[in-house]
C-alpha cells in the first residue's frame, strides 16, 4: 500500500506573513498542531521527533512561527503570533480533519493558550511546560533570555547563532498573559503539562495556569521532567496523544447543554489557594 505523502508548504496569515508548515497525514478524522518553543523549528530533531510520533495516531501539522526557521516575519515572543496558528488550524479544516487539537511548548505553550481563549476553533488544547505570567526573570536561564530579546546585541547574537529574528519593537498593549486566557478556554478541555525540574519556568506556572483555568481542565506535574520539547520523551507524547484523542472524542459527542466532565489520567492537583503565583 501506498503511504500518504508527506507534503510542505507555505500559508500566509491575515497580516500576510508567509509560515512554512508540515502535513504529515493520518488516517482518522484526528489532527494535531505542534507549536514550537522559542529560537526553534519544525526541522530541529526535537520537533521532528515529537511530530513523527504522534503522527502514529494522527494527522499531524508542525510549522515555523513568524521569526522562526523558513517562515517570514520577525517574532514578537507570542503576541501575533496567534495570527500564525490561526492559519495553520484553518489548513487543517481544509484538510478535512473534524478533531484539531494543538499542542504547544514553552513560547509556543503560551501562544495555543491565548488562541484558544481569545480566538477559539480548536478540540483540544494541552500546555507544556508553559509560562503564567509574561516578564518572568525569577531563573536564570529566562534571564539570559531577557538579555536575547530586549537588547540590540542580544538580537543580533540570537538571529545569527539560532536564526530567530525578532522584533525589536516592544509589546504595546502587553497581550493578554497565558493565565488569563486559559481563563477563556473552557468549555474545551484543557491539558497543562509540566515538570518540576524546569530550569525555566518553575511548577508555579503550571499551578498559575490550572487555577485560572475552568473545567475540564487537568496538571500533570511530572517528577523529573525538565523543560519543553528536549524533556518530552515518546512515553510523553504518547500518553498525550491519548488525553487528546479522549478529550476530543467526548468534545465532539457532549450535548451543548451538558455539564464539563474533568478527565482523570492520574492528573496531580494544584488546588491550594496559595499555589499560585
Amino acid at each position: 500500500m501506498t503511504k500518504p505523502v508527506v507534503s510542505a508548504t507555505t500559508l500566509v496569515t491575515e497580516d500576510r506573513v508567509p509560515i512554512d508548515v508540515i502535513h504529515l497525514p493520518g488516517t482518522t478524522d484526528l489532527a494535531i498542531v505542534v507549536a514550537h518553543g522559542f529560537t526553534l523549528s519544525w526541522q530541529r530533531p526535537h520537533v521532528w521527533r515529537i511530530a513523527n510520533r504522534f503522527n502514529r495516531v494522527a494527522g499531524v501539522l508542525s510549522f515555523d512561527f513568524r521569526g522562526h526557521g523558513r517562515s517570514g516575519g520577525l517574532s514578537t515572543l507570542g503576541d501575533l503570533e496567534i495570527k500564525d496558528l490561526d492559519v495553520v488550524v484553518a489548513y487543517a479544516r481544509e484538510l478535512g480533519y473534524k478533531r484539531i487539537a494543538a499542542v504547544g511548548f514553552s513560547m509556543g505553550a503560551s501562544i495555543v493558550l491565548r488562541y484558544a481563549g481569545l480566538i477559539g476553533g480548536l478540540d483540544a488544547v494541552v500546555s507544556v511546560s508553559g509560562p503564567g505570567r509574561w516578564y518572568y526573570r525569577g531563573t536564570e536561564r529566562m534571564r539570559r533570555v531577557h538579555l536575547a530579546v530586549e537588547h540590540r546585541l542580544g538580537r543580533v547574537v540570537t538571529r545569527w547563532l539560532l536564526k530567530t529574528r525578532v522584533s525589536p519593537r516592544g509589546w504595546e498593549p502587553v497581550p493578554v498573559p497565558p493565565a488569563d486566557a486559559a481563563a477563556r478556554i473552557a468549555p474545551v478541555p484543557l491539558l497543562i503539562v509540566h515538570g518540576d525540574k524546569d530550569l525555566y519556568f518553575p511548577p508555579e506556572h503550571a499551578r498559575q495556569l490550572y487555577m485560572a483555568a475552568r473545567e475540564p481542565k487537568e496538571l500533570w506535574l511530572l517528577p523529573g521532567m525538565g523543560h519543553a520539547e528536549a524533556a518530552t520523551d515518546s512515553e510523553l507524547v504518547d500518553r498525550i496523544a491519548r488525553w487528546i484523542d479522549q478529550a476530543t472524542r467526548l468534545e465532539q459527542s457532549a450535548p451543548a447543554d451538558a455539564p464539563s466532565t474533568q478527565l482523570v489520567e492520574d492528573p496531580v492537583r494544584a488546588a491550594t489557594p496559595d499555589a499560585a503565583a
